[in-house]
């Protein structure tokens, strides 16, 4: 049995659909049961047991990881990740749980940056002092978030950034839960770190030019400062401070540590991952 926490972002969501792909049965976990149930078709439901559960219960947990075995973990972040993160460890090492799957961020480690990868780093060191098997998943920029510059893009033909000509990694969640399915269903791929990207780089210049292209119409990119962004991102986005100070954060980061694509993802599915001109392709009408 596995059990998947973080059900309702979008790699969990597309995890579920494709173990139910695989006929694999599957626990997954909310705060609130009849909404995640809500969100999927029969097809998934009928391999999947939907409970409920709280990571800042750790009683909750134990309860329903009991006869488990495997565990995915993704939690949206914020400032409660890292306190919810290790709850649920430690819940899974007081119910048996043999092995967990975790999403975890780029750089990774207590000198980042990023105060979030730096954050994820203090669950991994949790994971490997619980002697639970970890197989640690670190994706770049999930191609999911480029949907936040849709409406900006849709009134005005413009998004902003403060990444510079930094050319930056992206990955489909849908490529995520693909990988984090084979972790979990094939030994060989436990108990190791994967670096997860698309095939290929693009600066915020570029992905201005190519949704011109597919839009058939001038859209720009405006580089702020990061204090402008930030101000930008809390004034205009209405984003919470960490959260505008977490964009601001790894854009910069893309700008002073040179990303470059790997290819993990091609090596562990045997294709190649999601493009970002496919993305959005499927997404355009969001940027009209």
């Amino acid at each position: 049995m596995i059990v998947v926490m973080g059900a309702t972002g979008a790699t969990g969501s597309a995890l579920l659909h494709r173990l139910a792909e695989l006929d694999v049965p599957v626990r997954a976990l909310s705060r609130s049961p009849g909404r995640l149930r809500s969100r999927f078709d029969s097809a998934v439901l009928a391999r999947t047991e939907v409970l409920a559960a709280d990571a800042a219960d750790p009683a909750s947990l134990r309860a329903v990881f009991t006869g488990a075995t495997r565990l995915f973990l993704t939690m949206a972040n914020g400032p409660a990740q890292v306190a919810h993160e290790t709850n649920v460890i430690a819940a899974a090492a007081d119910s048996g749980i043999g092995h967990i799957v975790k999403i975890s961020a780029p750089g990774a480690g207590p000198g980042s940056p990023v105060a979030v990868a730096r954050g994820h780093h203090t669950v991994e060191e949790a994971l490997r002092n619980s002697r639970i098997t970890a197989t640690v998943l670190r994706p770049y920029a999930f191609l999911q978030k480029l949907l936040l510059f849709a409406p900006r893009v849709a009134a005005g033909g413009v998004f902003h950034g403060t990444m510079g000509d930094a050319a930056r990694n992206y990955i489909d969640c849908r490529d995520i839960a693909d990988v984090a399915a084979a972790a979990l269903t094939r030994p060989e791929l436990a108990g190791h770190t994967y670096t997860l990207t698309g095939d290929r780089t693009y600066s915020h210049p570029q992905l201005a030019a190519l949704l011109g292209i597919l839009l058939r119409r001038d859209v720009r990119y405006i580089d702020l400062s990061g204090a402008d962004l930030h101000r930008h991102l809390t004034s205009t986005a209405g984003m919470p401070d960490w959260l505008a100070a977490h964009v601001v954060e790894i854009q910069r980061m893309a700008a002073t540590h040179p990303e470059q694509p790997d290819g993990t993802v091609a090596r562990i599915l045997g294709r190649p991952p999601r493009t970002l001109e496919a993305f959005l392709g499927e997404h355009l009408d969001v940027f009209r």
